[in-house]
């Protein structure tokens, strides 16, 4: 399917790794121009070389950006220009006892989690509104609808990005820029790997077996979802096949969540 996305260009917060690395290499396979971030020049120019060595002729770059950091994200802003499509995605996670969750970590969750989307979207949508297209697309979780007990601080982040993507997308009445949520279900990621100490299949398999039936018995499939089948969804949703879906907050999570 051609997505037509040749010449778009478009900027992922948080794409070293996981979701957004591989949201970065489906978007350059599908003719997009790539931008992506990590927090130093390290990881940015070690993703960048793999992606140039998976996808050949593909057209990217990345700016390294701390988003803890407001003066970082403003020099980000203004080497940025111009995006035709946001992807904010760069997020923290850590499994905590409420109890034991001081107000500085809260603080930190939500200035790393929900301001780094309200800070760039705030900056970068004018300017799709002003070229009359856009998307603008926030990374939240099924956690957003399923608060974790065992991190009730990042799912309550999760929820408060669902809350300024409808919120934004109302700004967007009468033109074609789009602004949407995607809620992923527990992904492979390399951060998950490390916080479940997963280092083979076999791992996987016992943490699949443990984590379903305990921490998410309602998911239908059962199993952890890959960032690629994620990144599916994402492209997808930065397309302009995606045109009639505004202020919308879709599932790639698994079954998880049992409302319909």
């Amino acid at each position: 399917m051609n997505l037509q996305l040749k010449d778009k260009r478009a900027f992922i917060s948080g794409s070293t790794k996981g979701i957004g690395f591989a949201t970065a290499k489906l978007l350059g396979e599908e003719g997009a121009t790539v931008i992506i971030n990590g927090r130093s020049n390290d990881s940015v120019n070690e993703a960048l070389s793999k992606l140039k060595e998976e996808v050949p002729n593909g057209d990217f770059s990345g700016i390294p950006c701390d988003f803890a950091n407001v003066s970082e994200i403003d020099s980000l802003i203004e080497k940025l220009g111009s995006i035709d499509i946001l992807i904010n995605n760069v997020g923290i996670f850590e499994n905590k006892d409420f109890f034991d969750i001081p107000d500085d970590e809260w603080k930190e969750l939500y200035e790393v989690n929900v301001l780094s989307g309200v800070r760039l979207t705030r900056a970068l949508l004018p300017k799709m509104m002003k070229q009359d297209w856009g998307r603008v697309l926030f990374i939240s979780s099924e956690s957003a609808l399923n608060i974790p007990t065992e991190m009730i601080h990042y799912g309550m982040t999760k929820t408060a990005q669902l809350a300024v993507a409808r919120g934004v997308a109302e700004l967007t009445e009468g033109t074609e820029v789009r602004v949407n949520s995607i809620l992923p279900g527990p992904t492979l990621s390399n951060g998950v790997k490390d916080m479940m100490d997963i280092e083979s299949e076999e791992d996987k398999e016992k943490a699949e077996e443990e984590f379903f039936s305990e921490g998410r018995p309602t998911s239908i499939i059962q199993r952890f979802t890959t960032p690629e089948e994620v990144a599916n969804t994402i492209v997808y949703f930065a397309s302009p096949l995606s045109s009639a879906t505004n202020g919308a907050s879709i599932r790639a999570e698994g079954g998880i969540v049992k409302t319909i």
